[in-house]
């Protein structure tokens, strides 16, 4: 009975892995292939992926949209991991009789979606288009700023700190260290593992970000990799064979620092301190 329960665990295990890495193996495939072998659904390697690439690079402005979605991505990563941390750091270590009410308010507003609040961004803006125009519309600072830290990943940092030995700061604090220096030279060596599982969300997040950057990119030399993916696909006769290998493209460096980070990323999301 026991070997029957391992053998179906195995299977179900198998049939799942295999559920969920076909659209995986298909994006893939799908590049190798012609336009009309992706239509057919042909699940058999082809050999056109260079003229698929060569055929990207004469459509789009690949190199742009991919530097465009690093520097966003990246800027957004690092803005996010201080600003997030210090904020979770400070709702966890100092006590006040008005810190709970302000995180609850700030857990609140996870509750509004975001597509309730582009009309009022994009507003906001556009009237900083007229007195700072490198803060408005068609930036991509304008990108950034709207999803630099989120109350997800507060929360996040404020639930990690609870794991913190709060022993060590007593021992900073004796030792002359400052509240700052308490921070940078204390907390985030200790809590590297959460923030690399912060890390990943956020720039996976970013890097796949679609909706806001359609609405506040308007140019063609802004525009994200997500955004020439939706422009390909969106003409009159798309070629498969090209949104495939752009699609490929697209997730090599979110997929890349996943599975570097993967064992810290574990960690982190466990709630472990080292």
């Amino acid at each position: 009975m026991t070997n029957l329960k391992r053998v179906c665990t195995y299977a179900v295990l198998i049939i799942a892995s295999i559920i969920s890495i076909f659209p995986f193996l298909w994006m893939i495939v799908s590049s190798t292939n012609k336009s009309v072998d992706v239509t057919k659904g042909r699940l058999l390697p082809g050999s056109h992926f260079m003229q698929n690439l060569h055929n990207l690079l004469d459509t789009a402005d690949l190199g742009t949209a991919l530097m465009n979605s690093a520097k966003i991505s990246i800027t957004t990563t690092v803005l996010a991991m201080l600003i997030a941390s210090l904020a979770g750091y400070g709702f966890e270590i100092y006590k006040s009789k008005a810190k709970d009410v302000v995180f609850n308010i700030l857990l609140l507003s996870m509750m509004i979606p975001f597509a309730a609040l582009m009309v009022p961004l994009f507003r906001m803006f556009g009237t900083i288009s007229q007195t700072v125009p490198v803060l408005g519309i068609d930036t991509l600072t304008a990108v950034v700023l709207p999803t630099v830290t989120t109350a997800f990943l507060i929360f996040f940092f404020r639930q990690s700190t609870k794991m913190f030995p709060k022993e060590i700061l007593e021992a900073g604090r004796i030792d002359g260290l400052t509240e700052l220096g308490l921070f940078f030279r204390i907390y985030i060596p200790t809590m590297k593992t959460s923030y690399s599982a912060a890390a990943i969300i956020t720039f996976m997040a970013s890097w796949n970000s679609y909706l806001w950057p359609l609405v506040i990119l308007q140019s063609p030399e802004n525009q994200t990799i997500p955004l020439l993916i939706s422009n390909l696909g969106s003409s009159y006769a798309p070629d498969y064979g090209i949104i495939m290998t752009a699609i490929v493209i697209a997730t090599l460096p979110a997929a890349l620092i996943f599975f570097l980070m993967q064992r810290h990323f574990v960690a982190g999301m466990m709630g472990s301190v080292k």
